[in-house]
């Protein structure tokens, strides 16, 4: 017995007694059990391990502990003491002191050689199947497969490919088409099939295939959504199918077998047609019901029938070649009674006399046969005839005239008939006033109006069956192999049969009795069979077994390939398919089955149900092919094929023809199940769930990214194409929930689903020890992006400080031409009540960065109060403050939020301030006029700000800032010290109750207010008159107006004035920037207090960081009363332009 051998060497040969050869052979061992992981049977304080150690190092000891060697078939034998087994923890010892270094990761880094002998005891049947997992379970050894190329792929697709078409319709295609055009459609027809063979090779030898055929390797080359899409295309085809070959089993019966079985009949001609398709419907429906009785009592019985049913197959075309050779030395009889050149229906003449009269007539008188009572009023001679009948006379052909007699010249050429049309020989000479004839005559009629189109999807159902093989490739013993062997061969085979069969059928069968559909001329004989020998029922027989057996091999396929899909859980309504009985047969899914065959059934005609299975067909043969061609020019690093004899020009040519014969055969076939795989794939992409199959699709994505990618790289976007590209920047509290998942919302409004959006956090910690806890992180944010359904990316960085973090994702975050150009964030709630200043720090840190890196900023204020996306405005106004120009981004962020439902229905106000040397009339024609050629609806406003002394309220806010910044100051370089914080508080308690007295006794004039209230300082400018109230004389003083001369001189009074130090001076630079922040906030409060939303622009952060707490107070001061505003950054790059 051939066995894999290992050559390991651990250490010296000579250390192992008895050992000539360092190569155990592993295959062979019995009771060993190869295990991942090694580290846990290694037991470090086993006296043994060390024992072992010493001895191998000396290199004298026999260590039998470690080499047991078995005298078996001849060959020594060793329990390997380099894979794990259950023998013994010392064997691992060897192992473990030479991959020492890598013990660590053997749980998920097994050793090669553990990994090499799962993958050879690898069995490629079904995973997941419940008999499978239960053999598995209880240590069952499973039958390896053992079928080869000509069992298990070469038979099954000939009885696949071999089918009802070829008996019943193959010769009336060559009547109507000719013997030419039936070559071409014959050829085109194989060509559509070894092309998809040739690309169903490739995807079938790329890797294993475990069982489940064309919809396996369709949806893991394409993906889910196609997958899911063809599959059911290719399931509806195969189930059709099942219908088809019952119909035409039902239509031999009743046709050539037992005609006198029908149950409706018409004694009307002009109903026959629809009483033979009521007779159709009642036993195709027996036969379904008696079909899947017997597919759902065991499918064991339809694999034994299979033989059988295949060697009719076989006997059958055996005995169609073996005819027409003999006929070319002694002709079957079938004569075929003509009147003039129009066929005349063989089950009409009682007498077998083709002829007027009966000749010679016994009282030399002549006698009329039985025709003539068909064309005549009656029997006698005088009668009142037909014209054309009386006009022309009877004759006989032979309608088996043999393949020496020349027929064929006449067959060459089509002679397509419309319904109701004649039968007629055109060789054959006729009267000149022939008129339409009557179907109450004897004549044979076309049913059907033919065209070469009709005729290739009627035609196209006998080339189907070639996925049997790759049906089978759980059972096959080298599928890689026997399935491009097998496949094509049968294909081949196939093609030389129909396309001899074509020449044969033209070159032995008269052209009347090729173009009589169901044989009226030869008295109801099947007309292939006429030709068969030694008898037409050869043929008769096995054509109807072949035709139930193919029946049969439908039904037992089709609801496989459902229970397939529905396991894949790809198309949520389909899970109840999954299931069956404890076996694992698919009973719901054969349910459905037979009740869509019943479908077929109910249309009763197989010319009617052969166009539609050929659609669903070329539906899959078109996506194999693109599969195969789509792989190849991707050159995916895991397209490695073994079968070698393709390429994507072959793949897109079967792609072609398969496009092509479908709009041929029957253009709205064609669209019809375009529209039913549309729908699938479109159902699947929005309610199926996710799968990730490394599918050609997502390679094809990958390539266009890619391409798309490096066309933006080439130049900075223009103007018009800029978009914002968001980086929504969101924060986690402990147990890892957004804080504000409102901004979020704010973005998918802003997005209305177009562009990019990232969706950004930072978690605290170090990478290594945090991965698991950024994952949940990652995990959360899908879900609320799910929730939002935002279309984008989330991403999430791991880092010592969030600052540091915040700067990295926004650096790194993006590729090329799609980074974002945009961030939101959310403003630090209660940013002063907090004790921690890093989360204002860590704000301003963030509004330098996005300044630094050139980007947008957003920043929602107050974002709880902001709308949900399902609470839209019903009226109100966006107000726009456009107070200095960033870009356009404040008339760009209107437009795009009215693109959103939420804020649809609200009107768009701008506003802009004009000081004292602007012409505010003049600035409001043109604001007016930039909004126009901006192509922006609203109405503009220009507010003009008048020079104005600064009040004593801005003094007091400024100083109100600068002494809480100091006590923060101070209170961070002695912590400890939580005394010092209330003398402080009371310091400018006092300081603030009597700004202008000169008194240097301050005990007796503080003013006790709570520490808390101290530190979250004054709202708005009631509550500062409120707290200055103490006397009338006091509050006049807030409110009179300060001048630079009282400013002066109040300073030069109080310089003796006992406060700390650090609290005497106030900054000019903070003045006047309080004095802007109060008078806009005075101005916007008064003009925009009922605005939905209020856009305005962000004023930098100072260049000295001492100063950013000030900053934030600023901004605080420049937002009072206000319910929503959106402060706004831009990123210095026009976003926004006039030019088209």
């Amino acid at each position: 017995m051939a066995s894999v051998r290992f050559t390991v060497t651990p250490t010296k040969a000579e250390d192992l007694p008895g050992l000539s050869d360092t190569s155990p052979d592993i295959s062979s061992r019995s009771g060993a059990r190869v295990r991942f992981g090694s580290r846990e049977s290694v037991n470090r304080s086993d006296p043994l391990s060390e024992v072992s150690g010493g001895g191998t190092a000396g290199g004298g000891g026999d260590t039998p502990e470690h080499s047991s060697v078995d005298q078996g078939d001849g060959n020594s034998k060793i329990s390997s003491v380099y894979i794990n087994n259950t023998h013994g923890v010392d064997d691992d010892d060897f192992y473990d002191r030479n991959l020492a270094l890598f013990e660590e990761e053997m749980d998920t880094r097994p050793k090669v050689s553990s990994l090499l002998n799962r993958l050879a005891n690898y069995t490629n049947l079904t995973q997941g199947a419940k008999e499978h997992e239960e053999a598995e379970s209880i240590g069952e050894k499973k039958k390896s497969p053992q079928m080869g190329t000509f069992m298990g792929v070469y038979l099954p697709c000939l009885q696949n490919i071999f089918g009802v078409i070829l008996f019943l319709r193959l010769t009336w295609v060559v009547g109507n088409a000719g013997v030419l055009q039936g070559l071409c459609i014959v050829f085109v027809c194989c060509c559509c099939t070894m092309l998809t063979a040739i690309s169903m090779s490739a995807i079938a030898t790329n890797g294993v295939v475990p069982a489940g055929g064309a919809y396996f390797m369709i949806s893991r080359s394409l993906g889910p959504e196609f997958g899911g899409a063809v599959g059911l295309c290719f399931y509806l085809g195969t189930t059709f199918a099942g219908a088809m070959y019952i119909l035409g089993a039902i239509e031999i019966l009743l046709m050539y077998i037992a005609p006198k079985a029908a149950i409706f009949e018409s004694k009307h001609p002009e109903g026959e047609g629809a009483a033979m398709l009521n007779n159709m419907r009642v036993y195709g429906s027996i036969c379904l019901l008696l079909m899947s009785l017997l597919v759902f009592v065991g499918v064991k019985y339809v694999n034994k029938l299979a033989s059988i049913f295949l060697a009719c197959v076989i006997v059958s075309i055996v005995s169609i070649y073996v005819g027409a050779l003999v006929s070319a030395f002694k002709p079957p009889q079938f004569p075929v009674c003509m009147l003039g050149n129009r066929t005349i229906s063989g089950h009409e003449i009682d007498d077998n006399k083709c002829a007027k009269f009966i000749h010679p007539a016994p009282a030399l008188v002549n006698e009329t046969t039985s025709i003539w009572k068909l064309f005549c009023d009656g029997p006698e001679l005088n009668a009142s005839c037909d014209k054309y009948f009386n006009s022309n006379n009877f004759s006989e052909i032979a309608g088996i005239p043999g393949l020496a007699s020349g027929v064929i010249s006449e067959n060459l050429w089509s002679a397509y008939l419309s319904k109701g049309d004649v039968v007629e020989k055109g060789s054959l000479e006729s009267s000149v006033d022939a008129h339409p004839a009557s179907t109450h005559q004897p004549y044979v009629f076309a049913d059907i109006t033919t065209s070469f189109t009709l005729l290739v999807g009627i035609f196209f159902p006998s080339v189907t069956g070639i996925m049997a093989g790759s049906n089978r490739s759980g059972d096959l013993k080298d599928a890689q192999r026997s399935i491009p062997i097998g496949t094509i061969l049968a294909i081949l085979t196939t093609s030389i049969v129909y396309l001899t069969s074509v020449v044969l059928f033209g070159a032995c069968i008269e052209g009347v009795v090729l173009r009589d559909k169901f044989g009226d001329s030869v008295k109801g004989n099947l007309v292939v069979g006429t030709l068969a020998w030694p008898s037409p029922w050869v043929i008769v027989i096995g054509s109807f077994f072949s035709t139930c057996g193919a029946g049969l091999q439908s039904l037992t396929g089709a609801p496989r390939l459902l229970q397939a899909i529905a396991k894949d859980n790809i198309i949520p309504f389909l899970r109840v398919f999954g299931h069956g009985k404890a076996n694992g047969e698919p009973t719901w899914a054969l349910l459905l089955t037979a009740l869509i065959a019943e479908l077929g059934i109910l249309i009763a005609s197989l010319d009617l149900v052969a166009p539609i299975l050929t659609m669903f067909f070329l539906m899959c043969y078109l996506f194999v092919n693109l599969a195969c061609g789509l792989q190849t020019l991707l050159r995916t690093p895991n397209w490695r094929p073994r079968f070698s004899y393709y390429h994507w020009t072959l793949s897109f040519l079967g792609m072609t023809i398969c496009l092509a014969l479908m709009f041929i055969s029957s253009w709205y076939y064609a669209i019809v199940a375009m529209v039913i795989a549309g729908m699938i794939y479109k159902y699947i992409e929005y309610h199926g769930a996710e799968k990730e199959w490394g599918d050609g699709i997502r390679g094809l994505s990958l390539s266009a990214a890619r391409y798309a990618l490096l066309r933006l790289e080439e130049g900075p976007p223009h103007t018009k194409n800029w978009r914002p590209q968001v980086l929504v920047l969101l924060k986690l509290d402990e147990d890892a929930h957004v804080k504000s998942p409102r901004l979020l919302t704010f973005a998918s409004q802003l997005k209305a689903g177009k562009g990019l959006t990232i969706v950004g956090t930072v978690v605290s910690g170090n990478f290594l020890q945090s991965y698991g806890e950024a994952l949940a992180a990652e995990q959360t944010l899908k879900h609320l992006m799910d929730k939002e359904r935002v279309k984008g990316f989330c991403q999430c960085i791991v880092a010592q400080k969030p600052r540091e973090g915040i700067s990295h994702m926004i650096q790194s975050s993006g590729l090329g031409g799609m980074k974002p150009n945009t961030v939101v964030m959310g403003w630090p709630h209660a940013w002063r009540q907090s004790e921690d200043p890093q989360s204002w720090k860590t704000f301003i840190n963030t509004v330098r960065v996005t300044t630094a890196a050139h980007l947008a900023l957003l920043v929602p204020k107050n974002i709880s109060l902001f709308p949900s996306n399902s609470e839209p405005c019903t009226e109100g106004y966006i107000d726009v403050w456009w107070i200095v120009h960033d870009g356009g981004m404040l008339m760009l962020l209107p437009f795009l939020l009215r693109q959103h439902k939420v804020w649809r229905k609200c009107g768009m106000r701008i506003f802009t301030v004009a000081q004292m040397e602007d012409n505010s009339i003049q600035m409001k024609k043109d604001l007016a006029t930039f909004l126009y050629h901006l192509r922006i609806e609203a109405e503009v406003e220009v507010v003009e700000m008048h020079d104005s002394d600064i009040s004593a309220y801005t003094y007091e806010r400024t100083l109100m800032m600068e002494q809480r910044s100091q006590m923060l100051r101070q209170m961070r370089l002695s912590k400890s010290d939580r005394e010092r914080e209330v003398s402080l508080a009371l310091i400018v308690c006092e300081a603030r109750a009597s700004p202008l007295s000169s008194s240097t006794s301050s005990s007796k004039q503080r003013v006790h207010v709570s520490v808390s209230y101290q530190a979250q300082l004054v709202k708005d400018r009631n509550s500062m008159l409120r707290l200055t109230s103490g006397s009338s004389e006091h509050h006049r003083r807030v409110q009179m107006t300060w001048t630079k001369e009282k400013t002066s001189q109040y300073r030069a009074t109080h310089s003796g004035c006992s406060t700390p130090e650090g609290f005497r001076d106030m900054d000019h630079s903070n003045v006047r920037r309080m004095h802007t922040a109060v008078k806009l906030n005075e101005v916007i409060v008064n003009k925009s207090h009922d605005a939905r939303l209020v856009l305005l622009n962000m004023p930098g952060p100072p260049r000295n960081p001492d100063g950013d707490e000030n900053y934030m107070e600023f901004l605080e001061v420049l937002t009072e009363g206000l319910e929503r505003v959106l402060l706004v950054r831009g990123g210095g790059s026009e976003v926004i332009t006039i030019y088209s």
